[in-house]
């Protein structure tokens, strides 16, 4: 791919970014540690993840509010935010950090005020999660800001990408990615369609890249086979 003179275009391909989401399991000793090692391992880029429970959902026992399957089945969804957040007040030591050992950070925003938050400390990039893809009052906020914009993409039909893509094209976002993802924890093989990639570089003519929720490396490096570039 020729490199361009934007954010995207100046990237080494694959751009690999490290998700460090919960693994962090409510320690920031824990946390720095992930993001020495996917420097020392080789990524181009940690990302984390910015919101508080009460921004996600409410404080309920009722069975609406419970998980029903997979790896956090009973669990309520209070419950699992309060354990998976990356608390506010760590953002601004991660962030130093990472300036400290030289390797890009950002984060997926999930409300009005983590983009406040985000911007105090000059996220460089925008991640968007599929869950929020059409959450266009948070779309909008970030497209204010200007900055390269990542699009997960899980749970999306083409209708819904378009229209999320032409909104903050619309409202000035000038550099957008678009990631390939399902949505399951942990996917399965099966599940992957990866000629997806390859309808997405052609619908929307922009970096494509892959959301990795499998177990498999070979699924990456698949991906990688059909285009995708982060």
């Amino acid at each position: 791919m020729k490199k361009k003179n934007n954010f995207f275009g100046k990237l080494n391909y694959p751009f690999l970014i490290a998700e460090i989401s919960a693994n962090h399991n409510g320690s920031l000793k824990n946390c720095l540690k992930l993001i020495k090692n996917a420097k020392k391992n080789g990524a181009d880029a940690v990302k984390i993840q910015t919101y508080k429970p009460d921004s996600m959902t409410i404080n309920s026992k009722r069975k609406e509010f419970i998980i029903k399957e997979g790896l956090w089945k009973n669990y309520s969804l209070w419950s699992l935010f309060e354990k998976a957040q990356t608390p506010y007040q760590w953002h601004k030591t991660i962030f130093d950090y990472c300036k400290k050992i030289k390797i890009m950070c950002f984060s997926s925003a999930f409300d009005q005020s983590s983009i406040d938050l985000l911007e105090k400390l000059n996220c460089p990039v925008y991640k968007i999660a599929s869950f929020e893809m059409t959450d266009f009052s948070l779309l909008h906020k970030i497209s204010k800001t200007k900055k390269p914009v990542i699009i997960s993409t899980g749970l999306s039909n083409l209708k819904e990408i378009t229209d999320s893509v032409t909104f903050l094209k619309k409202k000035g976002t000038k550099e957008i990615a678009i990631l390939y993802c399902v949505s399951s924890y942990p996917a399965k093989d099966e599940e992957f369609n990866l000629k997806n990639i390859e309808i997405l570089i052609e619908k929307f003519n922009c970096v494509v890249g892959f959301s990795d929720h499998s177990n498999n490396v070979e699924i990456a490096k698949l991906a990688y086979a059909m285009g995708a570039r982060i």
